[in-house]
């Protein structure tokens, strides 16, 4: 084998590598001095972090670890990651020769051990991370990245043995899938237990729990995606669960949409919710999931409400502009599209959403790494190694199908059948930039479209090249294959790869697959996926800390042209429309035959409006999915930047690059405390400051977290103050509410736009916290949702009804200070553990009365 020049690893570089990839030592206690490790420097559940260093003392199971940069950090040996790789190089040769060892000769296997070598080094391809972590290091390990299993059978014992299965999945390594609607609905009869079913969202929210106890390799969470079809009766339920605190936060939910359903949307119709009648004698014999499968056996569907579509789009369409949740599948088109189509159906996807899969269903998954592929001399691709490159690691993949351990015989069974890989790529927005062409322009666009037609002609040549030599994967069928949605197009475009399939056969059912690569694309250093650059200077808050990142081939060019602006195609993800981002999508979909991991980033103030039009052009240009991301629409977000432009109608020309601040620096942002005199000048005008007397009244609500009151008084005529007392002070629910009133004054206090408390009252009303409280117009959802009809009353926006109600709970106030109301009953606050508002003070000890947390004083 050909010698290779090592390469060192610098940074989070480095971190990734030894936290992710490399090859650990269980025993950690074997660490010596001179041992390169990553040590835990900072013990924090959800915001940890490592670093690389070198044990230079150790003293029984105490050691003194020195940092790349310097500095010197006491730890203990239960704190450190002892790998037995230090180098990429070690890895290539172990992945080289694992991938080779399923040849049938000894001489095959050293011929591909030689090329699959040349194939990894210097990062030409870069499999996937379980592949990476676990291809001849562990028998136990998956080497499959997505699953997806059965939807649950609907009984107790079927819910737990999908619960074994994820968790079995999970904890060696892979990403887990499970469709939710086999699921009967909430409310509905089980007539065993004389009861009612919980619904399909409480079960999914028992699946998400559990991920969140589940650590894989000690290096990173289990991951998993939940979905329901678009006529399930809890489907609404299921779109909205997220909003409530605490509920389902450790799954990513994507809705399966029809053909159907987008035609209703369009044309306003209603839409029927139904569900299989469970009283059916062979209900529990044949029911799986499939409405349409049942309906074609004459069986009996239960009409349980009718809604209109586009209320039900609606609320999709609001949720994910709110929390960039829930996603959208098209379902019924990924089918008609998918080369499985007439033998084993897709019904969900992998937890990142680029894979969908049939029950049992696995992909192992790896990119090439395009930025690898630019021919300086030429100023152009370089095709023929590309074509080389992609063809070696059509092979490679296939290796991976029969290499891995199965943990379950169905996967084996499954795979086996179809043999699915899903080569992927990394660094095409570097790559674009080498070849100067703006992500996201028409250029792009036709480039976009020959790059990736060239990979997937290539890699589909690969696979009937290997079929001709180790024979297609057993279901495979040339006449219905060659009919599927992505193979018709193929062969109008590409003749010679039809040819070949009928010819040749087929080895794997799909090859190509877009997936993410945030981590793997972060350990080599260049763009993830097939997605732009989120900023040129940014920050990643990851396991492994918060890190800040500097884009290579941008820093090189400002040193090279000091002073001097980046070049129109250097383009990151905030300066490109959502519809740009939409649009690639679609042309690089066009040649790939599973999906893509593609998120469209927009601004904050994207409009639900505009959230709407870009669901619908992703359904129009033919993609398989969509999945939005607003600037700060979650709390915590993996990259960030202090990046805040006004945005534009139409982003065409390039924007500066992203300005990175310190957390203190945003901080100081937001609270003006760096304003110029004259930008002061401009805040104190707008700013309405307090008179020394204020009149108002104070609205009594009682609300999931106790009785709440609220103070609004008047300036020049209008709400211009809030005070909110609820809960015990001391108390996170009293410091938030407190927190509440403060925002709320700031904003109608600043400016003189006119609509100032129908903006608040629309943002806060209806706000769903952990539970809610009375009925009809006294019904009350949250501390917000309480803010909301005080304002409503105060300001007569709200029905002579809703006034009437409000008016039994209002105590008129005078004068520049109000009587602290006597708080007469039991406080509620925060449970740290889930979220609920059910934390109790009994006895001097805090306890939660939904998960049973306790902690005393």
């Amino acid at each position: 084998m050909a010698t290779m020049q090592e390469r060192r690893l610098e940074g989070l570089s480095e971190k990734i590598f030894l936290d992710r990839y490399a090859w650990k030592n269980a025993d950690s206690n074997e660490t010596k001095v001179g041992d390169v490790v990553l040590v835990l420097t900072k013990d924090d559940p959800k915001f940890p972090s490592k670093d690389v260093g070198e044990v230079v003392a150790r003293e029984g199971k105490n050691v003194t670890v020195k940092l790349r940069n310097g500095e010197l950090v006491e730890s203990t040996t239960e704190k450190l990651t002892l790998t037995i790789e230090k180098t990429p190089e070690e890895m290539w040769d172990r992945l080289a020769n694992a991938m080779a060892s399923v040849e049938e000769t000894a001489e095959k296997q050293r011929v591909w051990a030689e090329k699959f070598r040349w194939l990894l080094d210097d990062w030409k391809l870069v499999p996937g991370g379980r592949i990476a972590a676990g291809a001849g290091a562990s028998e136990e390990l998956t080497l499959f990245n997505c699953y997806v299993i059965p939807s649950p059978h609907d009984s107790r014992g079927g819910i737990m043995q999908t619960l074994t299965e994820m968790t079995e999945i999970m904890a060696r390594g892979g990403g887990v899938g499970i469709n939710l609607s086999s699921l009967r609905p909430r409310r509905s009869i089980v007539k065993g237990v004389n009861g009612s079913s919980s619904g399909a969202v409480s079960w999914g929210g028992l699946f998400s729990y559990t991920t969140g106890l589940i650590e894989q390799g000690g290096s990173r969470r289990g991951a998993l995606m939940l979905m329901i079809n678009d006529w399930h009766p809890d489907v609404e339920d299921f779109i909205t669960v997220k909003q409530t605190m605490g509920q389902v936060t450790n799954a990513n939910l994507s809705v399966c949409v029809s053909n159907a359903f987008m035609k209703a949307v369009k044309e306003d119709a209603d839409w029927d919710l139904v569900f299989p009648d469970s009283a059916d004698p062979e209900y529990d014999f044949l029911w799986d999931g499939d409405l349409d499968k049942w309906k074609q056996r004459g069986k009996k569907i239960v009409h349980y409400r009718t809604v209109r579509a586009r209320d039900v789009w609606n609320t999709i369409i609001e949720s994910a502009w709110k929390s960039a949740e829930p996603g959208v599948v098209f379902m019924e088109y990924y089918n008609q599209m998918s080369n499985s189509w007439y033998f084993n159906p897709i019904i969900c996807t992998n937890p990142c959403g680029e894979q969908g899969l049939p029950a049992w269903g696995v992909c192992n998954l790896s990119a090439v790494n395009l930025s690898k592929f630019y021919d300086a001399e030429k100023h152009d691709v370089a095709w023929d190694e590309l074509s080389r490159v992609v063809r070696y690691s059509t092979r490679f993949l296939d290796n991976v199908i029969d290499k891995t351990p199965y943990h379950f015989p169905e996967n084996e069974k499954n795979q086996q059948n179809e043999r699915r890989v899903g080569l992927g790529t990394m660094g095409l927005a570097e790559l674009m930039i080498q070849l100067e062409i703006r992500y996201g322009s028409p250029e792009s666009l036709e480039f976009l479209d020959k790059l990736y037609g060239f990979m997937a002609r290539e890699a589909y040549l690969a696979s009937t090249e290997i079929a001709a030599e180790k024979g297609s994967f057993p279901a495979f069928e040339a006449d219905p294959f060659l009919q599927s949605g992505f193979m018709k197009n193929m062969v109008a475009t590409y003749p010679e790869v039809g040819e070949a399939v009928t010819k040749r056969g087929m080895r794997n059912v799909t090859v190509i697959t877009q997936a993410p690569t945030g981590s793997t694309g972060t350990m080599v250093g260049t763009s993830t996926g097939i997605e732009p650059y989120f900023a040129f200077e940014f920050y990643r808050q990851s396991r492994l800390g918060f890190d800040k990142q500097l884009v290579p081939i941008a820093q090189k060019w400002k040193d090279a042209h000091p002073g001097e602006e980046l070049p129109e195609w250097f383009v990151t993800a905030m300066d490109l429309s959502a519809k740009d981002h939409i649009r690639v999508q679609a042309a690089i979909q066009r040649w790939v035959d599973s999906s893509i991991s593609k998120t469209a980033n927009c601004p904050s103030d994207f409009t639900v409006e505009e959230t709407a039009e870009l669901y619908e052009l992703a359904f129009e240009l033919g993609c398989k999915g969509v999945t939005i991301y607003r600037d700060g629409s979650r709390d915590v977000q993996v990259l960030s930047t202090a990046k805040d432009e006004k945005k534009e109608e139409t982003k065409t020309e390039s924007a500066p690059s992203a300005t990175v601040l310190s957390q203190t620096e945003v901080l100081d942002t937001a609270l003006n405390a760096s304003v110029t005199p004259q930008q002061k000048q401009v805040f104190d005008k707008e700013y309405k400051s307090r008179p020394k007397i204020l009149r108002g009244a104070t609205y009594k609500y009682n609300t999931p977290f106790g009785m709440a009151y609220i103070t609004v008084n008047d300036m020049d005529g209008t709400p211009g103050e809030i005070f909110l007392n609820v809960g015990k002070a001391g108390s996170d629910v009293f410091a938030m509410a407190e927190a509440l009133g403060r925002v709320c004054s700031l904003f109608l206090r600043y400016g003189d736009h006119g609509n100032k408390v129908q903006l608040l009252v629309k943002h806060l009303k209806g706000i769903g916290g952990s539970g809610a409280v009375g009925f009809g117009p006294n019904r009350v959802e949250s501390i917000a949702d309480a803010v909301a009809q005080a304002l409503e009353a105060h300001a007569g926006l709200s029905s002579e009804h809703e006034q009437a109600a409000a008016s039994e709970a209002v105590t008129v106030q005078t004068g520049s200070t109000a009587e602290k109301p006597k708080v007469a009953y039991t406080s509620k606050d925060l449970c740290p553990s889930c979220g609920s508002a059910s934390l109790l003070n009994v006895e001097g000890c805090k306890t939660c009365g939904n998960c049973g947390y306790s902690k005393c004083s």
